[in-house]
């Protein structure tokens, strides 16, 4: 963990005493109850060892994670949905919350991402790369626009000079991998922590360094969270050398 990631941790942390009161014993604040964590869909499998990890350390809290789509868990916190921490695949969908004053001080980048092309076990169809996404004989998958994968990967392939020939736009990266997983779509672009985290289940084909996206991931506590204190250590644990351990492990880069 770099210095800047222990700064910003330990500074996490004192705020979190703050809010809650007298510390416990060992130096860490006493938060309990439910912390609410929406989080992009990539997260699924990282945050859900996260999370059993941060109710090890603080046995009081109990951490529900709403996986999904950035943009789509974004519209449910402005509609007012119940949420104490956010974590987006994203800049962009993170920066309306904050003009919208949403956001409890300054978010911060845990980790990044890269994207990577999927497709079945065996690659049936013999895809190589982006440009065979504009071959219409074969069953193309992207993320819907707007969604962080989607916007990534058309990015990506307009890097590289490729129209797509694209027959369906998922709702988010995982709803992607599964039609990709049950081989109904020779090919998509997920991220390189999908086809990682998918074991045998997909191959994944590198995507060229001059024409990849890299997505940076930011985490903040929301400023009408219900429980503030717990969603402060949340983010403080994720931003912690152990929380960054577990991210590299699923295949995240550090900021």
């Amino acid at each position: 963990m770099t210095e800047r990631f222990r700064l910003v941790a330990a500074a996490l942390v004192v705020t979190a005493v703050a809010a809650c009161g007298d510390p416990a014993p060992t130096g860490h604040a006493v938060v309990e109850g439910e912390v609410l964590v929406s989080a992009a869909a990539s997260l699924t499998d990282a945050f859900g060892e996260i999370s059993v990890a941060f109710e090890v350390a603080h046995p009081g809290v109990d951490v529900v994670v709403n996986p999904g789509a950035s943009s789509a868990l974004r519209e449910q916190i402005l509609a007012g949905a119940p949420v104490d921490v956010y974590a987006s695949a994203n800049q962009a969908n993170m920066d309306r919350l904050v003009a919208v004053g949403q956001v409890a001080g300054k978010p911060q980048v845990f980790a990044r991402n890269l994207l990577q092309i999927a497709v079945p076990p065996g690659n049936p169809a013999g895809v190589t790369g982006l440009e065979d996404f504009a071959n219409p004989d074969l069953l193309i998958g992207l993320c819907a626009a707007g969604v962080p994968c989607g916007d990534f990967a058309r990015q990506a392939l307009h890097n590289a000079g490729v129209t797509a020939a694209i027959d369906t736009n998922e709702p988010d990266v995982r709803a992607l991998l599964t039609k990709i997983e049950a081989g109904e779509l020779d090919a998509g672009i997920t991220y390189v922590t999908d086809v990682y985290s998918s074991g045998s289940a997909v191959e994944g084909i590198e995507i060229p360094g001059d024409v990849n996206v890299a997505a940076e991931y930011p985490i903040a506590a929301l400023s009408h969270a219900p429980n503030p204190a717990a969603a402060a250590a949340f983010v403080a644990f994720v931003v912690s050398g152990e929380g960054q351990s577990i991210l590299a492990r699923y295949g995240f880069a550090s900021p």
